[in-house]
């Protein structure tokens, strides 16, 4: 979603490096850039006049004109002032003192309210709660049916007495959830309220009277991020007549220009609390400011990459993983182990996704977008369709047993080759990180190994002068060396130094501290 403000504003900061300080043109040509970046991502203007204002007022102070590289600083600032536009610190659910905590949803039609719910249910359920999805939108046609799939499918309970379809009073549906959650020991209920396709007084009321029925601790508002500055004015006119205590971000994997994420904290006051990425139940987390900065200025966000792998990977097996490839040059590890890891990774999320998620990946946005998902698959069936054996000791697989594995997974033989050569060559590189020999074929570098091809040609390098094929110049070009050699043993050794016979002589105190 924010990949057009991203682009903007890497070629703003390119412009900056290779400068020793930055003029008065150089900030003022900077803030411009901004502002046309920030505009053009959909910001509302008073957002962002306010952080214009803001980042030239620090961009002239000491913090700049002190610092060995300004162009950093200015993205430093930018980032910073990126995270208070954002919502600053993390907001955390508020849980009752007394369970159950009711969680009120509130929004327009079509922001993706029934869908967030079964996604707030299923991530309250991985914090070791047991929420329950309560149908008060008995209006939109077979709405209550939906919230009961997706609460299905997050494997959370669902409190559905009235059919919907506009038949039953949700206030009172609100009221008796709350009891029936208390009497079945559920210690979250999340109320999914109807929407209209505008603000109107019907909406505002029922929604109201909710509210007052069941007192909820938090209300979120959901957003549908695509919408734009709509989506600010929605959200104004939903914080004075009902009131809300958060934002849910919905929608956020789109390829809208995102500006109302940037937007709605500073005008409505109320900060971002979740944010829905994706169109998987599991695609939805916690908004963190700081995260969503840095994925803005293509610095990655490694932390959450790193809480998706520890939610994963089990410590374990992941040590089990690095025994195997630690002993007998990494033989030990084997397909099988391979086609797990493969697995362990894929059940993370995208692989696009996850490789956005590491610094610098903007510059290669393109080819990240065209990584085929399909071939993870591909992968696991050639895997699949070896034997036991020939996955435990790929080197048995001949030309005739690669035809059968390509016959029996429905690729071409050369695939079916590729994946065992690719899979030596991986196992050979991960053996040697895992022995804390660093990475292979990176010659030249402190704690590498380096290829043989180098090596060879370092060898070939270093062979002296090529005799001559003439007898006699041969003799001449000998005679001449061994006088060379006579006048140096005379002289003294190499560079200067006394020849070895002098036995009185010893290096300096300085060199033999040097040497060791």
């Amino acid at each position: 979603m924010f990949d057009t403000l991203s682009d903007r504003l890497a070629a703003t900061f390119k412009n900056l490096r290779g400068k020793g300080r930055l003029s008065e043109a150089d900030i003022d040509a900077t803030a411009r850039e901004i502002r046309i970046a920030l505009l053009e991502a959909d910001v509302a203007l008073p957002v962002v006049r306010s952080f214009i204002a803001k980042v030239k007022d620090r961009a002239r102070g000491a913090e700049v004109a002190q610092a060995l590289n300004p162009a950093q600083q200015m993205i430093k600032i930018v980032n910073e002032e990126l995270v208070g536009i954002l919502g600053g610190e993390t907001r955390r659910l508020r849980f009752a003192k007394n369970p159950p905590t009711v969680i009120m949803l509130a929004g327009l039609q079509g922001a993706g309210k029934t869908t967030l719910a079964g996604k707030l249910g299923l991530w309250l359920k991985g914090q070791g709660h047991s929420p329950l999805l309560v149908a008060c939108d008995l209006q939109r046609p077979n709405a209550v049916n939906q919230l009961s799939v997706v609460a299905d499918r997050a494997g959370v309970a669902v409190y559905a007495p009235q059919p919907g379809n506009g038949v039953g009073d949700p206030v009172q549906v609100a009221k008796d959830s709350v009891e029936h959650a208390r009497s079945k020991q559920y210690d979250v209920v999340i109320v999914d309220t109807a929407g209209r396709l505008g603000i109107d007084q019907e909406l505002m009321q029922q929604a109201a009277d909710i509210r007052d029925a069941v007192s909820p601790d938090e209300i979120l508002f959901v957003v549908d991020a695509m919408i734009g500055q709509d989506a600010v004015n929605t959200a104004e006119a939903f914080r004075d007549g009902v009131g809300f205590d958060g934002v849910v971000l919905s929608k956020l994997d789109g390829d809208a220009r995102g500006g109302a994420a940037l937007s709605i904290v500073h005008v409505t006051g109320k900060q971002v609390m979740f944010a829905s990425n994706g169109e998987k139940l599991e695609d939805f987390d916690a908004f963190h400011p700081d995260r969503m900065a840095s994925r803005i200025l293509d610095m990655g966000d490694l932390l959450t990459l790193i809480e998706q792998a520890e939610k994963t990977f089990s410590q374990e097996e992941a040590a089990k993983m690095a025994s195997k490839l630690a002993s007998s040059k990494g033989k030990d590890f084997t397909l099988d182990d391979f086609l797990a890891q493969m697995e362990q990774v894929r059940k993370m999320g995208s692989i696009s996704k996850l490789l956005g998620m590491l610094p610098g990946m903007g510059q290669i946005k393109d080819q990240i977008n065209n990584i085929d998902e399909r071939d993870v698959d591909r992968t696991a069936a050639i895997i699949k369709s070896m034997t036991p054996k020939e996955r435990a000791e790929p080197t048995i697989i001949n030309g005739s047993r690669r035809a059968r594995i390509a016959k029996g997974s429905g690729v071409e033989v050369s695939a079916v080759k590729n994946l065992v050569e690719r899979f030596f060559d991986a196992r050979k590189m991960m053996s040697k990180m895992a022995q804390g020999g660093g990475m292979p074929g990176m010659p030249g570098m402190p704690g590498m190994g380096g290829g043989p091809g180098r090596q060879k040609k370092q060898i070939k390098q270093a062979k002296g002068k090529r005799k001559s094929g003439n007898p006699m110049k041969r003799k001449a070009e000998e005679q001449a060396a061994a006088a060379r050699r006579e006048q140096a043993a005379a002289q003294g050794g190499a560079f200067g130094l006394p020849a070895q016979e002098d036995k009185s002589f010893e290096l300096p105190d300085e060199f033999k501290k040097f040497m060791g």
